[in-house]
């Protein structure tokens, strides 16, 4: 049993100094600004692909839809 531990107590120190990279293997390609996005049926109604001022009321919506305090009917500070 001892000898046999002393056996395996190598091989798992070792074991942990095998770590691969975990690096991309390619970049992402940089697709445009957020804004200008695809035009399919899966938009939010009422975004228009390439208008930036509605991408940002959008985002607004959307974010003041996640808001707690709106919510649960309290007001927002």
């Amino acid at each position: 049993m001892r000898v046999a531990a002393l056996l395996m107590l190598p091989v798992l120190v070792l074991a942990g100094c095998g770590e691969r990279p975990q690096e991309l293997a390619h970049s992402k390609k940089d697709s445009g600004p957020a804004w200008q996005g695809a035009a399919n049926e899966f938009i939010a109604p009422g975004w228009k692909a390439g208008d930036e001022q509605s991408w940002e009321r959008q985002m607004q919506a959307r974010a003041q839809n996640q808001n707690e305090y709106l919510r649960t009917g309290g007001a927002a500070r």
